[in-house]
């Protein structure tokens, strides 16, 4: 590729989003570059006072089909990828004039699928042809011709084309941005095809835009970046920005997303509150402030410089309760009033964020060497009228309840994960060791730290126990009632050690492995 800047003579212009046509084409005209362009572009541009010269002029053939048939054409592919210093001789045998600048955005694929009552037929009939035929041309030739795909980009091209012209290496970024354009319209194509024929496609092509480059990954010496999916709204952690507060980490941003997916486990006003991934305080309130007080006092040590979520917009005086009580990296609400604001205004470096986790169906990408694993979130929930009462002891009037409460957090823990509940708050948590009774001793040691224990105490395992050693040692911790999926070859031996404790043992056929 040559040094020399781009020195734009003629350009095609053909794009469905109009964003900030009237700054390109007026700009364009200014400096003297003849414009090609088609259809509804064409008339914005006319409308605009700008000279248009259609490309069916050009070419000497109509517009066909309705439209489906306009730029398909030699002379206008040949001006495209016409090699300048290689293929002049041929150009010019075929009346070829050059093209340097190609702007093309794409038909609204996915605003079109995304409609309701959108048909097969109109889906279909916006599968753009010849836009991105004219894209790869010119994204492929950028060594003498700029691709623009991006309205945002407009301003800069016009300032380097009234500067010295557009330089290599901004044509080569192009390039590749116009690549990466296609693939997510190609992926957004294949995704709405594929979707009723398997649950999981042959081939997976995954849409993700960068929003943002991070300082570092987990550690400094890591590189990172934050990726949205395409079309991902706003409100959940990957799109959302910080309304005050330094930049979200990279460890922010996973324990965040934590916080708020267990969170939204949640029906009445709930407080999570997350450190390295794991919730270590989880409490259901008449408001949020008591939430939040219960949450707080469930693992006061391992709180401080946690990630608090909340299920209801935060109020200034839960603000001030909050930063006059601990030290916290990122509070996270689904809205939060603009008093709150001036109250954590306090705290510049608190990074408060309107999120929350969508409540959708989803999918779960994790890399591996050399490939993806693909599976449905761990979303379908668990009723009362779905657990199966294994022990001789029938519940107590609130116990099931407090055994449920229990379950929907320990879904969000790391296995093994054993979760300690009463009162709706949670009072000990033992995540991500090796074995199932250590997380029940883990998670005893934090009930131990607490002054006030509720007269009843429900346990939560994430996956069947073993052997009845964690029944044992949960006695010992006063434990008197346990939920578990069951399924182990060992059950009735479980099931006896919750009969010899008095316990009330509930089972859900269903596991929360987390890993």
């Amino acid at each position: 590729m040559t040094a020399k800047p781009l020195k734009v003579t003629r350009a095609l212009i053909s794009v469905s989003d109009k964003t900030h046509l009237d700054r390109l084409g007026p700009a364009l005209a200014a400096q003297g570059i003849e414009i090609l362009s088609t259809g509804g572009t064409a008339r914005t541009l006319r409308d605009l006072g700008v000279p248009v010269v259609d490309v069916a002029e050009r070419t000497g053939f109509p517009e066909i089909m309705g439209g489906r048939v306009k730029t398909l054409h030699p002379k206008v592919h040949g001006g495209i990828l016409g090699r300048r210093g290689t293929d002049d001789a041929v150009m010019a045998e075929h009346d070829i004039q050059p093209i340097d600048l190609v702007v093309i955005n794409l038909y609204p694929f996915e605003a079109t699928v995304a409609r309701p009552g959108c048909s097969r037929d109109e889906a279909v009939e916006q599968i753009d042809i010849g836009g991105p035929a004219m894209l790869r041309a010119a994204a492929k030739n950028h060594r003498d011709v700029a691709i623009v795909v991006d309205p945002t980009d407009y301003d800069a091209i016009v300032a380097a084309i009234e500067a010295d012209g557009i330089d290599a290496a901004a044509r080569a970024t192009l390039a590749a941005k116009a690549f990466g354009h296609t693939a997510n319209y190609d992926a957004a194509i294949a995704a709405y095809l594929t979707a009723d024929e398997a649950a999981f496609p042959a081939a997976h092509a995954p849409r993700f835009e960068r929003v943002d480059t991070l300082r570092y990954g987990e550690n400094p010496h890591q590189q990172a970046a934050v990726y949205a999916a395409a079309g991902a709204d706003q409100a959940t952690v990957a799109a959302t920005r910080p309304l005050q507060g330094k930049a979200l980490s990279y460890n922010n941003l996973a324990d965040t997303d934590a916080a708020l997916a267990c969170v939204a486990e949640f029906d009445l006003p709930a407080c999570v509150i997350v450190k390295h991934a794991n919730p270590c305080g989880v409490a259901e309130g008449r408001d949020l402030a008591t939430a939040y007080d219960a949450a707080f006092a469930a693992d006061a040590t391992s709180a401080f410089g946690g990630i608090i979520a909340f299920n209801r917009p935060l109020a200034a005086d839960l603000a001030k309760a909050i930063i006059d009580r601990q030290f916290v990296e990122v509070i996270a609400a689904p809205s939060v009033a603009p008093d709150a604001l001036e109250v954590l205004a306090a705290k510049p470096n608190v990074r408060v964020i309107a999120a929350s986790h969508p409540g959708t169906p989803a999918r779960q990408l994790k890399t591996i060497g050399g490939g993806l694993l693909i599976q449905d979130e761990d979303r379908a929930p668990i009723e009362l009228g779905d657990l199966k009462i294994v022990s001789e002891r029938q519940p107590a009037e609130g116990e099931l309840e407090d055994l449920l409460f229990a379950w929907r957090v320990v879904k969000h823990v790391r296995s093994n994960a054993i979760v300690l509940a009463g009162g709706n708050r949670t009072l000990g948590v033992g995540a991500g060791q090796m074995s199932r009774v250590m997380s029940v001793r883990i998670a005893g040691w934090k009930l131990a730290e607490l002054d006030d224990k509720p007269a009843r105490i429900a346990l939560a395992s994430d996956a069947f126990f073993p052997f009845r050693d964690g029944i044992d040692a949960a006695a010992e911790l006063g434990v008197t009632s346990v939920i578990q999926p069951g399924g182990s070859m060992r059950d009735a031996e479980v099931i006896a050690a919750a009969d010899e404790h008095d316990m009330l043992m509930v089972v859900t056929g269903r596991r929360h492995f987390r890993h």
